[in-house]
């Protein structure tokens, strides 16, 4: 099996030994996604809605990296620091996928980094 990194200029720089995202077998795997800016890699929003979007936008650009939207998304997991701010990520959430939606798996994490208050990973298929 061969293996691909993509990497978007539009989106965040990886800060460790990771890719933003990795092809394999017909799949792009998307590492965690944070609400930072692509350009001064600083945290980007102060709320949980204006952070999703943030993460949604650098989900999009490494997706573009690939020739891929949010259609061929799969799967995704949210972390989030505080779950009783879910119905805010949801709310924004729905704006960027369509039906059929992707699977997802929303989890609440004790802290994140950065100190952000959302992450988000994903599947895509080619």
């Amino acid at each position: 099996m061969s293996k691909k990194a993509i990497v978007s200029p539009s989106a965040p720089k990886v800060v460790g030994p990771y890719s933003q995202a990795v092809e394999a077998g017909g799949f792009i795997f998307l590492s965690g996604v944070m609400p930072l800016d692509a350009v001064t890699n600083q945290v980007s929003g102060g709320d949980v809605k204006s952070q999703t979007e943030k993460v949604l936008q650098n989900l999009e650009s490494i997706l573009k990296a690939s020739d891929l939207g949010f259609a061929s998304v799969v799967k995704t997991t949210v972390f989030m620091t505080n779950l009783a701010d879910f119905a805010d990520m949801n709310e924004v959430y729905a704006r960027f996928f369509t039906e059929p939606f992707p699977a997802r798996t929303t989890a609440q994490a004790a802290a994140l980094p950065r100190g952000v208050l959302v992450e988000l990973d994903a599947i895509a298929v080619k």
